[in-house]
């Protein structure tokens, strides 16, 4: 990267807090590791655990493997389900082989599931709010024993094939916050006469957290770098939260990514961390700053997170 001169000669850089790890990717790491000292290597990941390459390449090294589908997995094989949770056919398709599993599914997630279950015993259509092809969604909506209609936006509300008189129920992927469903909500509420959701503190704290700090960075910063993956959905709103501020806003997954571009010019620098990224690739971020020149590093005040979820039986005493 080639150095720049700035006017103040120190770049400032303003960490949001909270950032980076949430509850929920804490546990599902962890249940990997403690399956790994506990069943020795190989134990086998359906999917990524969390979407993030480092964390992935780091449970890799100590003896995790990830896999696409069931039957990639050997017979007798300890076997765990990732944090975005799984659909009904999947943990069929794992009892049908006999597999050992652990599920990592974050609790939020679970919520869910067991949210959309209630409102289909109770007669409803269940709406569910989320992103296609996002594996959290396809869990949820396999997790569903009935009909379960997706939408993205507030068109797609509009275009359902339901009658208006229909009693319906929403739920939402936990990655969205109350900013990015309050409209398609809104929506659903107009369209139909007799709905029924989830109160607004349903939605995952760690999503609404992170947004809320970043709304925070855009006041201050001229350009937020958001350290987190492509495939990440929840890193990629964050910095779509500060394009839409008018702050250009860049996703990155580590400081090798850095463009020393995007920082020209700029005198204060807003950096978080989508909720699977790990704080040592925000350091490396910085890192790769105080390459351009002289860096001094802050936090903005915030709300400091302290929810723990508890592991499975069979690890907690590990």
């Amino acid at each position: 990267m080639q150095k720049f001169a700035r006017e103040t000669g120190v770049l400032k850089v303003v960490l949001a807090q909270p950032r980076g790890f949430c509850a929920g990717v804490v546990r599902a790491i962890s249940i990997v590791e403690r399956a790994i000292e506990k069943y020795d290597a190989p134990i086998f990941v359906r999917h990524e655990i969390v979407h993030n390459k480092h964390v992935v390449e780091n449970l890799k090294a100590k003896g995790a493997r990830f896999v696409d589908e069931i039957d990639e997995i050997p017979p007798g094989a300890i076997t765990i389900f990732s944090a975005h949770g799984v659909s009904k056919s999947v943990e069929g398709a794992a009892q049908a082989r006999h597999l050992p599993v652990i599920d990592a599914t974050c609790p939020l997630v679970t919520k869910v599931h067991l949210q959309g279950k209630k409102y289909l015993r109770q007669g409803r259509t269940v709406i569910l709010v989320g992103h296609a092809g996002h594996p959290e969604v396809e869990g949820t909506m396999g997790q569903i024993p009935g009909p379960v209609h997706l939408v993205q936006t507030e068109d797609d509300v509009r275009s359902l094939p339901l009658a208006g008189d229909t009693p319906v129920a929403y739920v939402t992927q936990t990655t969205l916050s109350i900013d990015d469903t309050r409209g398609i909500i809104e929506a659903i509420k107009r369209r139909f006469k007799d709905v029924v959701g989830p109160e607004t503190n349903d939605i995952c704290y760690a999503t609404q957290n992170r947004q809320t700090a970043v709304r925070e960075l855009t006041k201050i910063a001229d350009v937020i770098l958001v350290v987190g993956a492509k495939n990440s959905s929840n890193s990629n709103r964050l910095r779509e939260i500060g394009e839409e501020a008018g702050v250009p806003s860049y996703l990155l997954a580590d400081g090798s990514e850095l463009d020393a571009d995007w920082v020209k010019g700029a005198k204060v620098i807003g950096l978080t961390a989508g909720a699977s990224a790990p704080e040592a690739m925000v350091q490396d971020v910085i890192e790769s700053l105080r390459a351009l020149g002289p860096v001094e590093v802050t936090n903005l005040p915030g709300v400091q997170e302290n929810v723990e979820f508890r592991l499975p039986a069979e690890l907690q005493s590990v």
